[in-house]
This record gives structure tokens, C-alpha cells and sequence, in this order.
């Protein structure tokens, strides 16, 4: 089973989540890459996709489900942690390591995380509200600034001698 850091959740929500992240992983994403996102608020069927990053304090995987969208061939999350006081784990990793790992469907590829500020942030806040709107109450919970999340995928580049790397 993956690992997954809810603290502070309802033991409800995280058995929902982590069910979601299981199947997900289970099927490579033809289970779970839609999430009816009624569970838990939202309107109907968001996509999402699978996070991985690395605990900065535990250097072990964190691994969970984030609905996402899509801008400039760029990939965008939230770090709402449901208008909790507190980022999420998984944020503060990140911030700590921006290199991540992504899954969309079966397809998994290494991506580097960065926070959008100012008008793009505002813009890609309106884009990820639309998509689900529950982040407008998340917002008016916290007293923090939600962070809106770009995940830009690297390439693999191949050297001379065959060992490949990741570029943005």
C-alpha cells in the first residue's frame, strides 16, 4: 500500500482517499483517474492524477491523488488541504524538493513543481475553482494563501554515452 499523510482528516475521508489512491495504482489508472468529486463536495467527475514526492524530514515516498487541470502543457494541483491552517505535507515537500514523480493514467514521467504567484496564480485559481469549488470555502477557512501548484513535466535527454537525464 502506498503512503499516504492525511493527518487531521476525517478517518472516513482518508479510508476514501486511500481506496482511490489504491485502485488507482492497482489499474494504472483506469480505475480512479476520474474521481466523482461529489464525495467530497464538488460538482462531478474531476480528473486526478498520482504525486509523489519525497518526505523532507522522513526521506521516505509520499505518495497520493490530487485533482487536476491543465495550462500551457503544464499540470496544476492545489495545495488546499481542505482550508486546514497548515500546508499539506506533500506542499511542504515540494517546497523543500521541487523534483516529483506524476502518474496520469498509466503514464509516468518526472516533473519539476513550482508555486504560481500573482496573476498567473489568480488565473490558474479561477481555471482549478472551475474544475472544483469547494476551494472557494477551503480559502475562506484558512487565513493562509492557498498555493495553486505548476508541475512541469522534464524531458529525458540521452548523453553520447547513453545514460539519460531530466530537463524542463
Amino acid at each position: 500500500m502506498a503512503t499516504m499523510k492525511l493527518d487531521g482528516f476525517p478517518e472516513e475521508l482518508v479510508n476514501l482517499l486511500q481506496d482511490h489512491l489504491d485502485r488507482y495504482l492497482a489499474t494504472d489508472g483506469e480505475e480512479g483517474y476520474l474521481f466523482d468529486a461529489t464525495s467530497v463536495g464538488g460538482q462531478g467527475m474531476v480528473t486526478t492524477l498520482i504525486l509523489r514526492t519525497i518526505g523532507r524530514k522522513s526521506g521516505r515516498e509520499l505518495v497520493l491523488p490530487l485533482i487536476f487541470g491543465e495550462s500551457g502543457g503544464n499540470l496544476v494541483v492545489v495545495a488546499s488541504k481542505g482550508g486546514a491552517p497548515q500546508h499539506p505535507a506533500w506542499f511542504l515537500n515540494l517546497q523543500a524538493n521541487p523534483a516529483v514523480d506524476v502518474q496520469i493514467k498509466a503514464e509516468k514521467f518526472k516533473a519539476r513543481a513550482r508555486v504560481a504567484e500573482g496573476e498567473e496564480r489568480a488565473q490558474l485559481w479561477r481555471m482549478m475553482v472551475g474544475l472544483y469549488s469547494p476551494y472557494v470555502d477551503y480559502q475562506k477557512a484558512t487565513q493562509r494563501e492557498i498555493p495553486v501548484v505548476v508541475l512541469e513535466r522534464m524531458r529525458e535527454v540521452r548523453s553520447e554515452g547513453g545514460q539519460s537525464s531530466s530537463q524542463l
